[in-house]
C-alpha cells in the first residue's frame, strides 16, 4: 500500500503528465455532439415535436432549482479514515448472519438488496447529482435559461471542489462488507455517475455560471480519480474483474481519460478492453459470467450497457468496438441479438431473474443500436416500450 506521501506524488505526475484540456475545448462524450446541434436546429425551426419534449425537461429541471446541495460529509456514518469526505458505502448483497452473537462476518446473498445500505447516503447522493446536473445543463443548454446553469454548478462546486464539503477522489471504502472489510474494488461500480456528471459539466462550457477555473479544478478532480483507478489496489482488482465489473471500469476509465485531455491513456484502455469481448461473449452472443447471477436477466442487459458506452467513447479515439470480433465470431452485436427477444419477453427467459424486470431497461440499448446498426426494426421496438424518457428521446430518438 502506497503511503500518503507517494500517493500524493503519484497523483501529482499523473496530472502534470495527462492534464491538457482547456475550458474552451470541452464537449460531451457520452451525449452525441452532432445530436444536440440538431436539436438546436429543430428548436429554431419550431419543431413541435422537439419544443414539447423541452417543454417536459424544462418542467423536470424547474423541479431541481430547490433541490439542497448534497456532499459526502452529510452522511450519519463516518469510514475507518476518520474522514468524511472520504466516499464510502455497503455491500448491497450482505446480509446480518442471525446465527452469530454480533451478526458478523455478514452472509452473501446474491440478488436480495439489504435495506440496511440506505442507511448511508453517498451512493444516492452520487445518482442524486448525476440526475440533476444532466437534466439541468441539458435544460441550459437548449434554452440558454441562466437558471438552470446556476444551480448544476452550484450541485458541482458543493461536491467536487468546495474545501469544506467536496469528496475526496478515491473510493477506498466503497461497498464494505460488515466483518470483513472497509472496501472493495468492486465498490468502483458505484461512480458510474461521474461519466454522466462529467458530460453535464461539458455542456455547461459557454455558461456565466461555469468559470474556467471551475472547470480546470473539476477536471483535476477526475484525474486525480482516474489515477487512484489505475494505481490503486482497489482500482487493480476491479481492472481485473472479467464480469460486468470490469467492463464498466473501462468505460469509466476511457470516459475519465478523455475528459482530462489523456487521449493516449484512453486508446490504450480502449484497445485494452477488447480482450473482456474475448472471454465475456460466447459464439451464440451469451455472456455465461452475467447469466450466473440470481438476476441474470437484468446483468446481461446492465453488462451491454457498459459495452455499448464503452464502444461510444472508444469511437473518439479510433477503436471500433461495435464491429470487433472476438475468435468465436462474437461480439457487442452477437449479445444484443441474442438478448433482445429474452429482454423485450418475446421469449421466455430460462436463466434467473429472482428480482423485478422492466423492459424499459432495453430501450434506450434499442436507440443506439438502431444508429450504429443501422437498423429500424430495434427503433421500431422501442417505440413499443417507453415514451416517457425525456432526456433519452431528446438525445437518441429519430
Amino acid at each position: 500500500m502506497a503511503t500518503k506521501s507517494l500517493r500524493f506524488l503519484h497523483i501529482l505526475l499523473f496530472s502534470l503528465l495527462c492534464f491538457d484540456v482547456t475550458a474552451q475545448s470541452l464537449k460531451p462524450l457520452l451525449f452525441d455532439e452532432t445530436r444536440l446541434t440538431g436539436l438546436k436546429q429543430k428548436i429554431a425551426q419550431q419543431d413541435s415535436k422537439i419544443l414539447r419534449l423541452v417543454d417536459k425537461l424544462k418542467q423536470q429541471a424547474d423541479k431541481l432549482l430547490d433541490m439542497k446541495p448534497v456532499s459526502v460529509i452529510d452522511k450519519s456514518f463516518t469510514p475507518a479514515s476518520g474522514n468524511k469526505h472520504d466516499y464510502m458505502s455497503q455491500a448491497p448483497y450482505f446480509w446480518y448472519d442471525s446465527s452469530k452473537p454480533d451478526g458478523l462476518p455478514y452472509l452473501r446473498r446474491d440478488g436480495r438488496r439489504n435495506p440496511e445500505i440506505n442507511k448511508i447516503t453517498d451512493h444516492a447522493f452520487l445518482g442524486d447529482i448525476d440526475n440533476a446536473t444532466r437534466t439541468l445543463s441539458l435544460a441550459w443548454y437548449l434554452t440558454g435559461e441562466e437558471k438552470y446553469a446556476e444551480k448544476a454548478v452550484a450541485l458541482l462546486r458543493c461536491w467536487f471542489l468546495n474545501d469544506s464539503t467536496k469528496m475526496n477522489s478515491n473510493l477506498d471504502y466503497a461497498q464494505a462488507i460488515p466483518g470483513v472489510n472497509n472496501g472493495r474494488g468492486i465498490g468502483i461500480i458505484e461512480t458510474i455517475a461521474l461519466t454522466g456528471i462529467a458530460d453535464a459539466a461539458s455542456l455547461l462550457s459557454g455558461s456565466s455560471a461555469w468559470k474556467e477555473p471551475d472547470v480546470h479544478a473539476l477536471q483535476q478532480w477526475y484525474s486525480s480519480y482516474l489515477n487512484w483507478m489505475l494505481t490503486s489496489k482497489n482500482g487493480n482488482e476491479e481492472h481485473a474483474a472479467k464480469n460486468n465489473h470490469g467492463t464498466w471500469f473501462y468505460m469509466q476509465a476511457v470516459d475519465f481519460a478523455l475528459f482530462t485531455g489523456n487521449t493516449t491513456k484512453a486508446k490504450e484502455l480502449a484497445e485494452e478492453s477488447k480482450k473482456r469481448i474475448d472471454t465475456q461473449i460466447d459464439n451464440d452472443g451469451k455472456m455465461p459470467l452475467e447469466l450466473e447471477r440470481t438476476n441474470a436477466l437484468h446483468y446481461s442487459i446492465y453488462n451491454l450497457q457498459a459495452w455499448f458506452n464503452l464502444a461510444m467513447l472508444a469511437e473518439k479515439v479510433k477503436v471500433d468496438l461495435w464491429q470487433y470480433k472476438n475468435m468465436k465470431g462474437a461480439g457487442i452485436r452477437t449479445a444484443f441479438d441474442w438478448l433482445l427477444p429474452y429482454a423485450l419477453e418475446q421469449k421466455k427467459w430460462d436463466y434467473q431473474q429472482i428480482g423485478g424486470y422492466n423492459k424499459n431497461e432495453f430501450y434506450t440499448l434499442l436507440l443506439q443500436a438502431a444508429s450504429k446498426f443501422k437498423e429500424s426494426r430495434y427503433e421500431a421496438y422501442a417505440r413499443e416500450i417507453n415514451k416517457d424518457d425525456v432526456v433519452a428521446n431528446l438525445l437518441f430518438e429519430k
